[in-house]
């Protein structure tokens, strides 16, 4: 039975870390690599019998690509501290690895606990993950936002849901879009795409009719509305920011 190391990578998670170290206690390892915490993160961690290794920050991508290389197993969970991995979720890892797996990474669906319930409308739900794989076959891609495990084959899919934290409240929410979209911005650009009227009209109000009617947001009350009205926020805020850099000048201000 392969044996699996559940990896994180953390920067004052002091609030989140013990509760996502305690849900990954089915796994064979647990390491987590810190980046400058000046909270108790590290402490928490290392009471509770984890592995913690320290490394300036370098982006997601390659921190996280660092951490499932000096992991002891082949096979690499990797858990945001924000997440938990329920029981569930963890009898059916487990159960996937009881023989050879035949496959070299499997996704999992990912469920947001926001404005006091579990979202499973909108762009927020079933927001697939891959997050289980062999890093022999697969590592972290991407660059400023949007990172992802490439994989080399077909992706399975796990059923059971892995739990998402990632907001305190809507102030959180905000904060978190503004960084966000600025990093989308700057990706964008250099990638070559450029913004013009027609995307700061049509696409936020796109991405506001495809959360609360496709996606069903309309089915969770005030919550669904708010949430279709923040996708939609966060469209036209990425779509500006790019308009902004694309002005003469701004190209060199990032």
């Amino acid at each position: 039975m392969p044996k699996v190391s559940v990896t994180i990578i953390t920067l004052n998670e002091a609030a989140h870390i013990g509760a996502a170290i305690d849900s990954a206690a089915w796994a064979d390892e647990i390491l987590l690599v810190d980046s400058g915490s000046t909270d108790a993160t590290v402490e928490i961690a290392r009471r509770k019998g984890v592995t913690v290794l320290s490394r300036d920050w370098s982006g997601w991508v390659d921190q996280k690509n660092f951490a499932a290389g000096r992991a002891a197993h082949d096979w690499i969970f990797s858990l945001d501290a924000d997440e938990r991995v329920p029981a569930a979720l963890g009898d059916e890892i487990r159960a996937r690895l009881a023989g050879e797996p035949p496959l070299r990474g499997y996704r999992v669906p990912r469920v947001t606990y926001h404005l006091g319930r579990w979202i499973r409308t909108t762009d927020f739900y079933p927001d697939y993950q891959t997050r289980l794989y062999d890093r022999r076959a697969a590592r972290w891609r991407g660059q400023y936002v949007h990172e992802s495990v490439a994989v080399d084959g077909p992706v399975g899919r796990l059923r059971n849901e892995l739990e998402h934290y990632s907001f305190r409240d809507l102030r959180d929410q905000i904060d978190r879009i503004n960084l966000y979209t600025t990093l989308a911005a700057r990706q964008m650009h250099e990638a070559g795409r450029r913004a013009g009227p027609i995307d700061l009209l049509v696409h936020p109000p796109a991405a506001f009719l495809r959360n609360y009617l496709l996606r069903r947001g309309l089915l969770q009350g005030t919550a669904g509305l708010t949430i279709s009205a923040m996708q939609a926020y966060s469209v036209f805020l990425k779509f500006a920011k790019l308009w902004e850099l694309q002005r003469p000048g701004r190209a060199t201000d990032t």
